[in-house]
């Protein structure tokens, strides 16, 4: 017998180079004691013959130096494998999906603040009330400030050109365009006017900016567009209104009011972003580090605007006949594909005039960065703007709810564009690898 139970230890003992053991099931039943290494566990010896129970235990017994004593008797194929296997079909038959998510996150969450406004318009009433639009705008500028690095601000002082041409085309140029709107005839025809004074605001506050980063655009330059042509707006919109659709009526713009809501939005936000990354290392390192990351965020906050205003317009949704709300649909999306070929018709010319590819316009982050802003409308000015008219140009709910369309479509149809430009690069890019 004492033979026998040194044999037992032996058998018990890891031995360099051997495979691993598997247990299938127990075959005994008379309390007996084994060690293995520092541990010891509880097992038990049969009424067989000694010699078989020992090639039995060779067989079956698997004894670990484990930490967690719930694992000593659990084989390569114990009770966690059919969750880890299930675990790792689930995550491949997931991957084609996460994907498409990952490479159009700010179109599919622009579609769900639209779709979520319209189902339960409530909650964004509540986020209006408390002023939550507001601060989606400052986390985006703020965002901005935080990664902008200090060689973008030169590449964007470096290109003035682009940026002057941006803000006349914003400020003087697309404005013209309502001058053609105001020839189309549709009941109501405030949805006709609306479009019209959409036409003359300036770029939107928030996501141009936004796709720029987005599309790798000099994001700097961006960023001094969407500023400069809101605070410029301030005194330019009222006079392209009063031209250009007014017919000579006057209309006045809450100059004071919008030019503080613009330093507290835009500006300040902004300044404190870039402040932070300058005084703190670890902050620039950490933003550089999470570009992606934020990116994610920047998409998550614009689609609050879009969620905010579909939610406040849905009552006036549903009173007007929808072949009419389609047509005006159609109407801001054809605007917009208007406003993106005049700016990219412009950039060629201005390519072709100012040295070809050797051009600042042909550079694809200056033209991008000028594509996207310049071609886009923003909606909170044009609220602002609807507000002080008074219903001097008809009901004032009218006037904006093709503009929410309008809002709606730039930025949807741009930020599919901006995947589209990605996905294109990062194909070169792999050509090129290859």
């Amino acid at each position: 017998m004492a033979g026998a139970y040194q044999a037992l230890l032996n058998l018990t003992s890891p031995v360099a180079g051997a495979p691993p053991f598997r247990s299938r099931k127990h075959t005994f039943t008379t309390p007996y004691l084994l060690f293995s290494g520092n541990r010891s566990f509880g097992a038990t010896r049969s009424n067989s013959l000694l010699p078989r129970e020992l090639r039995s235990v060779t067989r079956t017994l698997v004894i670990r130096n484990s930490a967690n004593p719930a694992q000593e008797f659990q084989g390569n194929d114990g009770p966690n494998q059919p969750h880890q296997e299930f675990a790792s079909t689930f995550l491949a038959s997931a991957k084609p999906f996460l994907n498409f998510v990952g490479s159009n996150f700010l179109p599919l969450a622009l579609i769900s603040g639209v779709t979520l406004g319209l189902i339960n318009p409530s909650l964004g009433c509540l986020a209006h009330k408390y002023h939550v639009a507001k601060f989606s705008t400052c986390g985006i500028f703020l965002i901005s400030g935080l990664t902008l690095r200090s060689e973008e601000v030169g590449a964007a002082v470096a290109a003035w050109p682009v940026g002057l041409y941006g803000l006349a085309s914003i400020l003087l140029l697309t404005p013209l365009f309502s001058k053609i709107i105001l020839q189309i005839h549709l009941q109501p025809q405030e949805f006709v006017t609306g479009l019209a004074l959409f036409c003359c605001m300036p770029t939107t506050l928030s996501s141009g900016v936004a796709l720029t980063r987005l599309a790798g655009g000099n994001s700097a330059l961006a960023l001094a567009m969407t500023v400069l042509s809101s605070l410029l707006g301030i005194l330019i919109v009222p006079f392209s209104i009063s031209k250009l659709i007014a017919g000579g009526v006057g209309a006045s713009l809450p100059a004071d009011q919008l030019f503080r809501s613009l330093i507290l939005t835009l500006l300040t936000p902004l300044i404190f972003g870039k402040v932070l990354r300058e005084s703190f290392k670890g902050v620039a390192d950490f933003c550089d580090s999470n570009r992606k990351l934020l990116s994610s965020v920047n998409a998550i906050l614009l689609s609050l605007v879009p969620w905010i205003q579909v939610s406040r317009s849905r009552s006036l949704l549903l009173m007007v006949k929808l072949e009419v709300f389609l047509v005006a649909v159609v109407m801001g999306a054809v605007l917009h594909l208007t406003l993106l070929g005049f700016n990219a018709l412009s950039i060629q010319i201005l390519c072709g005039i100012s040295g070809g590819n050797k051009s600042i316009f042909a550079n694809k982050e200056n033209s991008s960065a000028l594509l996207l802003v310049a071609s886009q409308k923003t909606l909170p000015v044009l609220v602002a703007v609807v507000d002080q008219l008074g219903g001097s140009f008809g009901e004032s709910g009218l006037l904006v709810l093709p503009c929410v369309a309008a809002h709606l479509n730039q930025i949807i149809m741009d930020s599919f564009f901006v995947s589209f430009w990605n996905k294109k690069k990062q194909s070169l890019g792999d050509v090129k690898s290859a």
